[in-house]
């Protein structure tokens, strides 16, 4: 399986709260008490690149600005038990990536780099001189990619559950054809079975393991299939020849703890916070711990 494995586990699905990333209604956990105290903001909107009009919403005040960034099968509000703690601080955005949540989805070609594009145009509204990217999944990768068209406002990149396979050598073409025909095959229960096989611990609560399957599941197959492919080609080397600023990865250790020396020795600036015991959703089921490691991670990229 390996990166095929890797990008879907650290692309996980949504947390609820906007609603199904497209494709039709699913199920939603009931709001956080944390989200409930932060008065709910405006859906703006900004052309990107390609034209696609992107949903953007802003939190909070204060430098640096914290622009947060989904994963796959995802759309913001994967991100809503961090945005009251993370607005005491600072300003937090959220954006919709192309295709998903409230953005559009009259994109032709569904790729990280329209993905980098939708954050830069994003970034280029706000007025903070300093920016902090975090990636949840392949939120991470995006990331990477959008720093360099943002430019030196970026002051750091924080990942969620993702660049694992930073360092290992790519699959070959035909073992990730291989993993990914059953999500050609259907893609909907393809996701279900994968998310509520391998994303949780035994232990969570099956009504957060359900809703998440079927969130993920109602992710459009077009792109979905399309970001897989792409990720699992992805040559990290040539795009983290462009990135020189710090990275701290916020990791858990479902499936093992990440090889830090392995991604230190790809990128020398990168270090490895690992929560132990957490699975892929810590910003979900373990969100108080999440949240004081990612404003820990924050304040070691911009000191106050």
């Amino acid at each position: 399986m390996y990166a095929a494995l890797a990008a879907i586990t650290a692309c996980g699905p949504t947390h609820p709260g906007v609603g199904p990333t497209d494709g039709g209604s699913a199920p939603a956990l009931s709001a956080p008490g944390a989200a409930a105290s932060l008065p709910a903001a405006a859906t703006q909107f900004i052309p990107s690149a390609d034209g696609v009009m992107i949903a953007w919403r802003q939190y909070g005040h204060g430098e640096p600005a914290v622009v947060l960034i989904h994963g796959w099968a995802t759309d913001s509000s994967i991100w809503r038990e961090q945005l009251a703690p993370l607005a005491l601080q600072h300003t937090v955005v959220t954006l919709d990536l192309g295709g998903a949540g409230a953005s559009g989805t009259n994109r032709q070609t569904w790729s990280l780099a329209g993905f980098a594009q939708d954050v830069a145009a994003v970034v280029a509204r706000l007025p903070q001189a300093r920016v902090i990217l975090v990636g949840d999944g392949l939120g991470g990768p995006v990331a990477l990619e959008a720093a360099p068209l943002i430019g030196a406002r970026v002051a750091g990149i924080i990942g969620a559950e993702t660049f694992r396979t930073i360092g290992q050598p790519a699959p070959a073409p035909s073992q990730v054809d291989q993993y990914l025909q059953p999500f050609r095959t259907d893609f909907a229960a393809a996701t279900r079975q994968f998310v509520t096989g391998t994303l949780f611990h035994a232990q969570t609560d099956p009504a957060v393991v359900r809703t998440v399957a079927e969130l993920a599941a109602h992710s459009a197959p077009t792109r979905g299939l399309a970001t897989l492919t792409e990720l699992n080609r992805l040559d990290y080397a040539s795009v983290l020849s462009a990135v020189k600023i710090p990275i701290v990865v916020i990791d858990s250790d479902l499936g093992g703890a990440v090889d830090e020396a392995r991604l230190r020795k790809a990128v020398p600036q990168l270090r490895v916070i690992t929560l132990t015991g957490d699975d892929s959703f810590a910003m979900l089921d373990d969100s108080r711990r999440f949240n004081t490691t990612v404003m820990q991670a924050i304040d070691s990229l911009v000191p106050r």
